[in-house]
């Protein structure tokens, strides 16, 4: 009989990492559950999707009785049974394809399976070589979360071009880039590495770069190692090991997408903006979702009208001198792009009717926003 020995709230703590990789609905059942396992290097909780693995290495709270030891229990059950224990100690014991769960006067008895079924992701033959990865990269926790809150909502979701369906990271010289297109709009981050590199340049999964995102600390002090290989990263924080797949494609050449130069450019203050893209976003639909903006001296307006041929149209005053513009958007790209952005102000950078817009923030020099224009 094999045991662990916790507090429910470590214990709760440790595996709420792990779960969001977990699927509900797998091709493998055994991918719905979390490996439990304990050896010479303590005890580790690890969930994996075959293309994601989360590996927790636990604290010395968590005891178990045996030496060498491992199982794999259903994620989700476990969960559940924990958020809905009492606090205190919790003792999880297996033998012979059973676990009993006991918490308080509460046991439940839950099937396992083996351990040795479990498809852990093997690491990528680069990381045995520390030439062939080159440095690992060290960034502030909670830097790297502000910019993949930046950039995050610009990816593409079941794009047939497989290459946009995450985000790209390039790493080169002390700055490390961060880039998501979905084809229409483009976002692109900058943050400082602690030393140079020579280029290096990859596609993270978008379910990795969500998950990714959770999991990061808003604590200043927290660090997160990266280390990337050929067709792998494997990223290091605060006792976890999180290992991705990468996506195989050539980016678009982001540097080419940022429009420079344009003469016309406005100031705003981003609540006012997007309170009024809200409120005119009210008659638009799934299927046309345009908003027609027109600048001209002294004056922003907005308008939308829906099949039913229905309008909603808002003025803002503005300090602004440029050139008269009527220029359509999609309205959903400039209320998710305003709604991640972090600054009290925001500037707009127009050329004309047919081209590019570009967002910036005016105390985030790193930060951009493209939108290509739509016909309304």
């Amino acid at each position: 009989m094999n045991r662990l020995t916790s507090s429910r709230d470590e214990l709760l703590k440790l595996l709420g990492q792990g779960a969001g990789i977990v699927e509900r609905r797998q091709t493998l059942p055994i991918l719905a559950n979390v490996l439990i396992q304990h050896n010479a290097q303590g005890t580790q909780f690890i969930t994996s999707d075959m293309e994601v693995q989360i590996r927790l290495q636990a604290g010395e709270t968590v005891q178990t009785s045996a030496e060498d030891a491992a199982i794999t229990v259903n994620m989700r059950k476990l969960l559940d049974i924990l958020r809905a224990a009492s606090p205190g100690t919790v003792t999880l014991e297996w033998s012979e394809g059973k676990m009993t769960v006991r918490a308080g006067k509460s046991r439940f008895s839950l099937q396992t399976l083996p351990a040795e079924d479990f498809p852990l992701v093997r690491a990528a033959a680069d990381f045995t070589d520390p030439a062939a990865h080159g440095p690992t990269l060290r960034l502030p926790q909670k830097l790297l979360k502000r910019l993949l809150g930046l950039t995050h909502f610009a990816m593409a979701q079941h794009d047939i071009r497989y290459y946009l369906n995450g985000m790209l990271w390039v790493a080169e010289g002390q700055q490390m880039h961060l880039v998501a297109t979905d084809g229409h709009r483009m976002t692109l981050a900058t943050a400082p590495l602690e030393q140079a590199v020579a280029r290096r340049e990859i596609i993270l999964p978008r379910k990795t770069v969500l998950e990714l995102s959770r999991l990061l600390s808003d604590d200043d002090e927290a660090m997160i190692d990266i280390a990337l290989a050929s067709n792998q990263a494997r990223l290091t924080m605060d006792g976890l090991e999180f290992t991705s797949k990468l996506i195989e494609g050539k980016f678009p050449d982001y540097q080419r997408v940022v429009p420079k130069g344009h003469r016309n450019m406005l100031q705003v203050e981003r609540s006012t903006l997007q309170a009024a893209l809200q409120r005119v976003a009210i008659l638009t639909n799934d299927k046309f979702k345009g908003v027609r903006v027109n600048l001209e001296p002294g004056l922003l307006r907005l308008t939308s009208i829906n099949a039913e041929q229905e309008e909603a149209q808002e003025e803002i005053d503005v300090d602004y001198g440029g050139d008269a513009i009527e220029i359509g958007f999609n309205i959903a790209y400039l209320i998710d792009a305003l709604a991640n952005m972090t600054s009290d102000q925001v500037r707009l950078e127009l050329l004309d009717g047919n081209s590019s817009a570009l967002f910036t923030m005016p105390d985030e020099p790193h930060f951009k926003y493209v939108v290509m224009p739509m016909r309304i």
